[in-house]
């Protein structure tokens, strides 16, 4: 009796310190651990039916069930793209001076500066006359940073901001020479790699074709220029797209 309490109250104090070290712990390292657990149980299962002559018969089982198993995941991957994207996603841009985020479901534009006279502020954070003279500093080398200042300033301050530029222009400010976006938009010399493509369309590494089709009309229709994006934002998402499907 007295044994079997103890070893109760053992187990209790186990499992409430696994579930605390479940809700502290990293989620990349736990996901590390499903991994290679995940991999050691599987090598382990094959040891022990090879050892007792139990794996042919597995192997033929699970031959005849392998239609069965990939039509369930064409299944469940249609009932996805159904449900469509869940919430919270958002896209990466990256520029020499620029980092930029976009949010799929409300379409709002968002960043940090990487260099400059205001590096290591957000968009949000700078007024009107700090967005021009960040464009103007862009302009010299980043023409990319240029048009994403720019589309920033028309979604957050309209078209007001154009006049205080010209204005700023004529000073021979620090925005003088720009211009208001003409040949600024196209994307940039190197070609993304995988990674950035799908950190461009918000998608998880190994996202089917109909995710990619989804999240790129999707993301199109909400920052092509006609709705306030760029030229810049929608060649990265062609891009993005292109290199996702293998166009």
């Amino acid at each position: 009796m007295i044994q079997g309490l103890i070893l109760g109250i053992c187990l209790l104090v186990g499992v409430v310190l696994l579930l605390n070290w479940f809700a502290k712990a990293d989620p990349r390292a736990m996901a590390r651990l499903a991994k290679y657990g995940g991999m050691a149980l599987g090598i382990g299962v094959i040891l022990f039916l090879t050892i007792t002559g139990r794996l042919p018969a597995l192997v033929g089982a699970l031959g005849a069930l392998l239609p069965f198993l990939l039509n369930l995941r064409r299944v469940a991957d249609r009932l996805k793209s159904m449900a469509g994207p869940s919430p919270g996603q958002k896209s990466g841009l990256d520029t020499a001076w620029l980092h930029v985020e976009l949010d799929h479901d409300t379409g709002r534009m968002g960043g940090a500066v990487r260099q400059g006279s205001f590096a290591g502020r957000t968009l949000d954070d700078l007024t009107v006359e700090e967005l021009i003279r960040l464009r103007g500093e862009c302009a010299a080398d980043d023409p990319q940073s240029v048009a994403i200042v720019e589309a920033f300033l028309d979604r957050t301050h309209g078209a007001e901001w154009r006049e205080a530029a010209g204005e700023e222009a004529a000073e021979g400010g620090p925005g003088a020479g720009t211009g208001a976006g003409g040949g600024t938009g196209g994307p940039s010399g190197g070609r993304m790699t995988k990674a950035e493509a799908y950190r461009v369309l918000g998608l998880e590494p190994g996202a089917d074709t109909a995710a990619i089709k989804q999240a790129h009309r999707r993301l199109m229709k909400k920052f092509h220029p006609d709705q306030g994006g760029s030229d810049y934002f929608a060649a990265k998402l062609n891009e993005a797209k292109d290199i996702l499907l293998g166009s």
